[in-house]
């Protein structure tokens, strides 16, 4: 299909997901004609300009849904956020003490954690409690504050607070969409702003995000990435993204279930 076609192809899909929700891969495959690859070439283009959001099979409007259920997202990327999560776990030493963000990735590498010798880990995130509550050979320390309900984590004052009397050896951030120019996207402002008081109190600072996610805006809460922080993310990520964060100051790492590839600024594996 020509480049018109293909531009009026993802205006329609923008079109049927906003008017009846979520819209399946496999369903619109067959409602265009064009192999499953094609349509999710198209997601990944919707996604990457803000236009849409993707979900585990397919995408929803942004207008209709303006932020995802943390249990509409922990089947999304489910390989590449198991990949970081093991990079991530990796670079675990014991007897460190970690900071856990909420969210999906976050909560995947949690669970990689469950087999840690000697670690005190606090955490924002429900998921991660849950995966660390039984776990003897790691010390847990819940954070506390207000809890999101729709991302599982714990946000404000009181969140706040705790973290002045706590500081890390490595604190390990989520997020909903990535900008070189921008930072870190979130949905709410207090979310940013606990992710700015997080990393200062590290003094090593991850960002563990799929590729879907560099490049995206979907809402107007920002936290800037700074030069030394290192983002996690797997190997279907834009170069050119990848280029202008490193230019930046901001070490990158790519991942796959089977290997990890360093980049140029001396991350290893």
């Amino acid at each position: 299909m020509s480049v018109t076609g293909s531009k009026a192809r993802r205006d329609r899909i923008v079109h049927l997901a906003t008017t009846t929700g979520l819209a399946s891969v496999e369903e619109l495959s067959q409602l265009f004609g064009v192999t499953a690859s094609t349509i999710r070439r198209d997601l990944a283009k919707l996604t990457t300009d803000g236009r849409l959001a993707r979900t585990y099979g397919g995408a929803m409007a942004l207008a209709a849904h303006p932020e995802a259920s943390l249990r509409q997202r922990v089947g999304e990327a489910f390989e590449a956020k198991q990949a970081i999560a093991r990079w991530a776990a990796a670079q675990v030493r014991p007897g460190e003490t970690l900071l856990l963000d909420a969210g999906s990735t976050v909560g995947a590498l949690a669970h990689e954690l469950r087999t840690a010798e000697d670690l005190t880990v606090a955490t924002t995130g429900l998921t991660a409690l849950q995966a660390l509550s039984d776990v003897e050979t790691v010390h847990v320390e819940c954070l506390g504050g207000t809890l999101r309900p729709l991302s599982q984590g714990f946000v404000g004052p009181l969140t706040e607070a705790a973290l002045e009397r706590m500081t890390f050896d490595r604190v390990f951030l989520g997020t909903d969409g990535i900008s070189p120019e921008l930072g870190i996207c979130e949905a709410d402002l207090r979310q940013t702003r606990l992710k700015e008081l997080m990393a200062r109190r590290a003094d090593h600072v991850y960002v563990l995000a799929h590729a879907a996610k560099l490049g995206r805006r979907p809402f107007h809460a920002w936290t800037a990435l700074c030069e030394g922080w290192t983002l996690v993310t797997d190997d279907t990520a834009d170069p050119a993204v990848l280029a202008e964060l490193r230019a930046r100051g901001v070490e990158t790492v790519t991942t796959t279930p089977e290997r990890v590839t360093a980049g140029p600024h001396g991350d290893t594996a």
